[in-house]
């Protein structure tokens, strides 16, 4: 791979360690959540297709100091045009009934055991309802996961009640 990679919110964690695997630990630094890079099952599945944005997401922190850390480790200039995405609104959205919850899967087990929850959620909303509201539960944000739901067409929140507990919830409107 190129060693002269360009670190952007695009970048794929995968592709990141791959050039630069002294950064793993600077990951980890930020952000503990990070950890669960060292677990190989983890680092196979989630970091080749999180994004650096993605991730700065999960760890809850600005994308920008993200970036900028990494890339003054590796020698490359600071970036000065931020373009932050955030998965997860400030309020509740205005489809969202707590009543209209018809089923929800908690991933915290799937998760520490190495698993991904991606297959099981996907196979649960091709066969969803409109209306109806979906909840996923997850010890970080899911940020690849809920791109994903939302390729598909559905409406996404996120719910961070608590540094081990995420509230997920997708919606297909009418």
């Amino acid at each position: 791979m190129d060693s002269k990679l360009i670190i952007t919110p695009h970048t794929k964690l995968s592709e990141l360690l791959d050039v630069y695997p002294q950064l793993e630990d600077v990951l980890i630094d930020i952000a503990p959540t990070f950890e669960k890079l060292k677990n190989p099952v983890l680092r196979r599945t989630i970091a080749g297709v999180t994004t650096l944005q993605q991730a700065a997401s999960m760890g809850d922190i600005p994308m920008d100091v993200i970036i900028n850390k990494l890339r003054g480790i590796v020698g490359q200039e600071e970036m000065t045009d931020e373009s932050e995405t955030d998965n997860s609104s400030g309020g509740i959205p205005a489809w969202f009934n707590a009543e209209k919850i018809t089923k929800s899967f908690d991933a915290r087990e799937t998760i520490a055991q190495g698993g991904h929850p991606l297959g099981d959620v996907i196979g649960d909303l091709k066969v969803w309802e409109d209306g109806n509201i979906y909840e996923l539960i997850t010890p970080f944000l899911p940020a690849p996961l809920v791109d994903k739901v939302k390729d598909l067409g559905f409406e996404a929140w996120t719910k961070k009640e608590n540094d081990g507990l995420f509230r997920n919830y997708f919606c297909k409107l009418k």
